[in-house]
């Protein structure tokens, strides 16, 4: 069942969610781009706005209409709000003695309620929970973080050049991950809810029912999302057709283009490389162990003890195309690409991911099964 939250409402929305404890964030602009930040009104979202991109090109646009999220993304995803950029995980100090004692440092996070989370995003933080949060030794403040996170997707109808999320499977409607869904039309937005919590919120709101109509109107909007994306993979698992061509040409030929920057590991959703370093205090009193993210383009990314196992750009790229897309399968059993786009946007030289892998397993025909 899907009710009906009309526009003038979407501040009712914003007021019930601060109302059961959650601090809100939301879309805003900020130097020229769509990133997520604080919001305590409807007025702080988007209006009126549309965002054109291209490989190597992002910019906003002024269009009519009333609509808060008639854009595709910015250069953020949810990644950032449970696996911090920069945290310390725990601080050491030396007494009088000489005596060493150590404190972890736990994340400690308000609850807090995220509104505009787009279906790719809620893809990638799927694969982030399980590489962070599986297995024996859950990673204690990513899990922290995650806990408090109330997720309200809109599903995304102005889907940037960019994007190529319905090839993945991933988008454009969120299917899965989120406590609220809403889609937007220009009266207002059908609500869905996609957990208990989501449901708590929802039974708050008061809502009437949507009609079929307007659901079936705003289905329509996502499906002619899908229909505008012309970027796609050449295939979901390109597993073996990557590594089947780790001497091919087209290696270099990218290595050429590619300044090893890592705009395209920091603005990916799936990217989890880090690094952990130690920062003591001049007068040795005293350290704090700090873990940070990382690239696989950095050179200090691959070196092992005085060794460099992928000393150049032509290498670097290749490991992260064949474990984006080759050997996530391994590990997740799916592609690390949500295809959100936004490592070709956001990209210098505007190095097309759905281009580079095309090239590269354009003579095996077993690659688009």
């Amino acid at each position: 069942m899907s009710d009906w939250l009309p526009r003038q409402q979407l501040q009712h929305l914003i007021d019930v969610l601060r109302g059961a404890g959650y601090h809100c964030v939301g879309p805003h602009v900020q130097d020229g781009a769509i990133v997520y930040g604080p919001l305590e009104d409807e007025a702080d979202l988007p209006r009126d706005l549309r965002d054109r991109q291209a490989p190597g090109s992002y910019r906003l646009e002024a269009a009519d209409g009333p609509r808060r999220f008639a854009w595709a993304n910015g250069p953020q995803a949810v990644k950032p709000l449970a696996f911090a950029a920069r945290e310390v995980l725990w601080r050491s100090e030396r007494d009088d003695s000489g005596r060493l004692s150590f404190r972890s440092e736990g994340a400690q996070p308000s609850p807090t309620a995220v509104i505009g989370v787009r279906a790719c995003d809620l893809a990638a933080l799927a694969i982030q929970d399980r590489h962070f949060t599986a297995g024996r030794y859950p990673d204690p403040y990513y899990a922290a973080r995650r806990r408090s996170l109330l997720l309200i997707a809109v599903h995304c109808t102005h889907p940037a050049d960019t994007c190529f999320c319905a090839s993945t499977g991933d988008g454009p409607e969120a299917d899965s991950g989120f406590d609220l869904a809403l889609h937007e039309q220009d009266a207002g937005y059908v609500v869905t809810a996609g957990s208990s919590a989501g449901e708590q919120i929802l039974a708050h709101l008061g809502l009437e029912e949507a009609s079929a109509d307007t659901v079936a109107a705003a289905r329509g909007e996502v499906q002619r999302a899908a229909q505008a994306q012309h970027r796609r993979l050449p295939g979901r698992n390109l597993r073996d057709t990557l590594f089947a061509n780790l001497d091919h040409p087209r290696w270099q030929q990218v290595a050429e283009r590619c300044l090893a920057c890592g705009n395209c590991t920091l603005v990916c959703p799936t990217c989890f490389c880090h690094r952990e370093t130690e920062e003591p205090a001049l007068n040795g009193a005293r350290s704090q162990h700090m873990r940070e993210w990382d690239s696989c383009f950095s050179t200090g990314h691959s070196a092992l003890h005085g060794f460099n196992m992928r000393p150049d750009i032509q290498h670097r790229y290749r490991q992260w195309l064949t474990h984006k897309l080759g050997s996530w399968h391994d590990q997740f059993g799916r592609s690390g690409c949500v295809g959100c786009g936004r490592c070709i946007t956001w990209c210098p030289v505007g190095i097309d991911i759905t281009e580079e892998a095309t090239a590269l397993c354009a003579a095996d025909t077993g690659a688009h099964s």
